[in-house]
């Protein structure tokens, strides 16, 4: 009897584990970076963080990421971010903001800012998708990008 007890609640806290933040992520991610002054040109990525709940409702989090906008001569966007947003049922609704370094020649380091959301696909897996504006001078920078990831 002791071993039912045990095993359904180790079940209920597995399906339990989508909703809860307080946990480490990992993703995989593509889009595409847009502009005013410059052409659409695909990206992927990856990125890891983690999400601390604040309330039931309510979580915050940091995100270190990596990507690359698949041109010949362009480098990489290191990226460091805080997000800060709700959650209901599994699903996350952020808006997000940090600084990213651009490790090409002429590129410039931005500040960004975005809003995104990430679906419960199954278990600790979930789909994403995102929107980020660079802050560069005189240049209008966007990134939309869908990924997918894992909690841990």
């Amino acid at each position: 009897m002791v071993n039912i007890r045990i095993a359904v609640l180790a079940a209920a806290l597995t399906v339990s584990v989508p909703a809860a933040a307080n946990d480490f992520r990992a993703e995989a991610r593509g889009g595409m970076t847009f502009g005013n002054d410059q052409t659409s040109e695909a990206l992927i990525g990856v990125a890891g963080g983690y999400d601390l709940d604040i309330s039931e409702n309510a979580f915050a989090g940091v995100e270190a990421s990596v990507d690359k906008v698949l041109v010949d001569g362009s480098g990489v966007i290191l990226g460091g971010t805080a997000r800060l947003g709700l959650k209901s049922g599994g699903v996350k609704a952020y808006i997000d903001g940090g600084y990213s370094y651009l490790t090409c020649d002429l590129c410039g380091d931005a500040v960004h800012a975005g809003l995104g959301v990430e679906l419960p696909i199954s278990g600790r897996v979930y789909g994403k998708v995102g929107y980020r504006y660079f802050f560069f001078d005189g240049t209008d920078s966007n990134l939309a990008t869908a990924g997918i990831g894992m909690r841990f």
